[in-house]
């Protein structure tokens, strides 16, 4: 078994979007030897998970899903060098009810630079709405959204349970992995969304690795 790791390590100088709270993040010293940390910040920090309530007002927040909404099997689409994300990109994918699809747009190589929020390509509404007829439970990117302002496919997925990954790293390293398991868990807040450790889960019995 083989886990990687797909979330964004949280340190005082990750890059967040331009109109998120500042973070503050400290280490602390009680006793003279009691070491702890203070967080301060936006909970849409680093790799984080979007529920309903995000966009939608009244909407649901993450408490209102069981943990296994977070843990599934997982589906990969490579769409690096593509302006936006269509129907023809599924063509790659067999994707089966309540799967986790993670899509992989290289905005890794922006990461740290101005472009990473302003240039990345973006759902089509017919893409998301496939999505949601294919009872995708989870969509997870390496970029910053799935839309733009003012987000409408953000409340086309959430507005039909279809949860959003943004921020994601390292999505390269599922090139060529047959199956493999995603684990997302957020912190138990009642929130409109929250920072999550991503992870995919393999086994390397069934994708013939070493």
């Amino acid at each position: 078994m083989k886990y990687l790791d797909l979330t964004r390590t949280i340190t005082q100088d990750i890059q967040q979007w331009p109109c998120d709270p500042p973070l503050k993040l400290e280490q602390t010293v009680s006793q003279g030897f009691i070491v702890d940390n203070i967080l301060q910040t936006g909970m849409h920090l680093g790799t984080h998970i979007d529920a309903p309530g995000h966009m939608i007002m009244g909407g649901k927040t993450l408490l209102a899903y069981s943990p296994e909404t977070f843990i599934g099997r997982g589906a990969l689409i490579d769409a690096r060098g593509k302006k936006e994300i269509d129907l023809d990109l599924l063509a790659q994918v067999s994707i089966q009810p309540r799967d986790i699809l993670l899509i992989l747009t290289d905005s890794d190589e922006k990461y740290g630079t101005p472009a990473y929020f302003q240039d990345y390509p973006a759902f089509t509404e017919a893409f998301a709405k496939k999505l949601i007829e294919l009872n995708v439970k989870i969509v997870g990117m390496d970029s910053p959204s799935p839309d733009y302002m003012p987000f409408p496919i953000h409340t086309t997925l959430l507005s039909h349970d279809v949860l959003i990954i943004e921020m994601m790293t390292n999505l390269k390293s599922l090139l060529g992995v047959k199956a493999f398991e995603v684990i997302a868990l957020p912190p138990k807040f009642d929130t409109a969304g929250s920072f999550v450790r991503a992870l995919a889960k393999i086994d390397s019995s069934s994708n013939n690795m070493q």
